[in-house]
């Protein structure tokens, strides 16, 4: 039996899950007629999907993926824009979360919030100098993460800025409803000790959390007694966020089109924690 030709296991393996499709497609916006009345025929919304989600994994150019037989790169590139533009990966995002809730149970009793930066070769708004890589262009990002990983907030900027700058966005983008805190059922925020500033304590009260604040050598000690390390539970997410290899390396100029790459990964990540991908 013949084998099968590189593009076509590509094709066969970077399918877009069942589950996901399920979520995804009725949120797509309907086609816009051609002014001309005549056009070629439209490449199907899922194999744009398929191309789509492999660039996210794999990090490879948008020019590359006319190679793949997934779908040509000016078309998986157009459609990407059209359904970030109409909102359909931040409703998706929203709806992995509604879902996780649903199956898992967003553990909103211990929270964790941190940043992380990325770089950004061809700048673009929302980057800056990394401090920490010879002053080279860059973006961060900041995650919040429930209990258990799943990112429920997230904000974007540029590599100079300090984290604390961008927790009060990243507290405010949270795209589902979240339980008033009580007495019996506080929510806690752990947070590194760059975040211990006066304002900040003021922010997370008002925001209605148990400020966590804690160097790394105290999270250290509280493992050492054979307690969880809550605040480590983000760092978890960066990493599972830096396995969408589109992410590790900002390629985009539009900041809209990173955040939207940022909020198709967030969704991914809360429907696979689901158990709903396979």
């Amino acid at each position: 039996m013949p084998k099968a030709s590189p593009t076509a296991r590509v094709r066969r393996s970077w399918r877009t899950p069942d589950a996901l499709w399920a979520q995804l497609e009725p949120l797509l916006p309907p086609r816009k007629p051609h002014p001309l009345g005549c056009h070629n025929p439209r490449v199907d919304d899922r194999r744009a999907m398929d191309a789509i989600l492999f660039r996210l994994r794999t990090g490879c150019q948008w020019n590359a993926l006319s190679t793949t037989g997934l779908c040509s790169s000016s078309s998986a590139h157009r459609r990407f824009q059209e359904w970030r533009a109409a909102g359909v990966f931040y409703e998706l995002w929203r709806r992995g979360l509604m879902q996780y809730d649903v199956v898992k149970g967003i553990d909103w009793t211990w929270l964790a919030a941190d940043g992380a930066m990325t770089k950004a070769p061809l700048g673009g708004k929302a980057t800056g100098r990394n401090p920490t890589d010879r002053g080279k262009q860059g973006t961060k990002r900041s995650v919040l993460a429930e209990g258990s990983g799943v990112p429920v907030g997230l904000a974007v900027d540029g590599a100079h800025r300090h984290d604390v700058m961008l927790l009060a966005a990243t507290l405010a983008s949270v795209p589902i409803p979240r339980p008033r805190p009580t007495r019996r059922h506080p929510q806690g925020l752990c947070l590194d000790n760059a975040y211990d500033i006066a304002w900040v304590y003021g922010l997370l009260v008002e925001a209605g959390f148990t400020p966590h604040v804690r160097a790394r050598r105290a999270e250290m000690v509280q493992r050492a007694r054979g307690k969880r390390a809550r605040r480590w539970v983000v760092e978890r997410t960066h990493s599972w966020m830096n396995r969408f290899r589109g992410l590790l390396t900002r390629w985009e100029k539009r900041t809209a089109n990173y955040v939207g790459s940022l909020h198709l990964a967030c969704a991914y990540i809360a429907f696979a924690r689901a158990g709903l991908l396979g």
